[in-house]
């Protein structure tokens, strides 16, 4: 009898697809949307909470280095429980969220717009309040995501600033890598799932790190969100730089470090501090494609090859995703309905 699939198991299965289809039917939309808002701004500004603030944490990444843009994320209490809203002189305006009814994050984009800014909205409901109250909207195309664990509404918001992004620069390198990006995210998946049986050593897990930096300095909240989410574990997200100053005093003895270092710019510094961890004795789990620190690891959950840095985060986060569905499920816990969540959280 075959084994019946979670709805978040199926839903990280998916996402290949669902950006394949992004890609494809939303590419005419946002090559006119950056026509538009090209020229018309000298910064970006993004409002977004949860999943969402993860991937603008991204963008700061994804516009600094292929736009030379600097991102900025928006304070939507100023806007809704202070009702001081800040001038937004040369901002470009955008608001990420999957189901589009987070009223603070409707008041960014409103108020952006009362003051004649360019907005655009990313989210995977175009009905919604938020799009409605954009300029411009980013139709994320995912179809109805049900588990509460968001996964390919993530990728697919990565994957909507990655298109922005590469089409403002007008590079036709970066949207050519991009269109390889369903087959990197296949190949993850099969090279993981062989691995999951082995999240069964950490059943007992009730804390632990989270390690990114540049473009992963946001997989390492999204995991360490996941995480939490799915198994009431604690996990306290980190850049390589924050936890040598301070934090890495917990590493030792045990204690569980998960150390996310895809090739790039910053895959010397996570090698060593990986290995500043094993001589701490610290547990790792390492996500990479290099084969030497994958060697390092207590759990070793591989890349595929020839990933390019930038898209690296769209990859990434899928170990990480399935580490969580995992270890939900070694510990009793349904991944689907995490206890005390609900999809859609409305925050003033």
């Amino acid at each position: 009898m075959a084994r019946r699939l979670s709805l978040l198991e199926t839903e990280i299965a998916e996402q290949p697809e669902v950006i394949r289809g992004l890609l494809e039917n939303e590419r005419r939309n946002v090559e006119a949307i950056a026509g538009q808002v090209r020229g018309q701004f000298d910064y970006i500004l993004v409002a977004a909470r949860g999943s969402s603030d993860n991937a603008a944490r991204y963008a700061q990444y994804q516009f600094g280095v292929h736009n030379q843009i600097q991102v900025a994320l928006a304070t939507p209490s100023l806007f809704t429980l202070y009702r001081r809203p800040p001038r937004l002189a040369g901002a470009l305006v955008v608001g990420i969220s999957q189901s589009g009814q987070s009223p603070d994050i409707v008041a960014v984009i409103a108020e952006a717009r009362r003051q004649g800014r360019p907005t655009i909205a990313i989210t995977n409901r175009i009905g919604s309040p938020l799009a409605a109250a954009a300029g411009h909207v980013i139709n994320l195309r995912a179809g109805e995501e049900r588990a509460v664990a968001a996964t390919k509404t993530y990728t697919a918001s990565l994957a909507a600033l990655a298109l922005l992004s590469s089409l403002l620069a007008d590079d036709g390198e970066l949207l050519a890598q991009l269109q390889n990006l369903p087959g990197w995210m296949e190949q993850a998946i099969d090279l993981l799932k062989p691995l999951l049986a082995r999240v069964e050593r950490y059943r007992y897990l009730d804390r632990c790190a989270v390690i990114g930096r540049g473009y992963n300095y946001a997989t390492a909240f999204e995991i360490a969100l996941k995480v939490k989410e799915l198994t009431r574990v604690v996990a306290e997200p980190y850049s390589s730089a924050d936890f040598r100053h301070g934090p890495i005093a917990m590493a030792r003895d045990g204690f569980p470090v998960m150390v996310i270092a895809p090739g790039g710019a910053v895959e010397e510094d996570m090698r060593g501090l990986a290995a500043d961890l094993r001589k701490l004795e610290a547990e790792l789990v390492v996500i990479s494609d290099d084969q030497a620190l994958l060697e390092q690891a207590h759990l070793a959950l591989p890349l595929p090859g020839g990933l390019p840095e930038w898209l690296s985060p769209l990859v990434a986060v899928i170990p990480g995703q399935l580490f969580g569905l995992a270890l939900a499920q070694a510990k009793g816990f349904d991944p689907d309905q995490p206890a005390g969540l609900k999809k859609v959280t409305e925050t003033l």
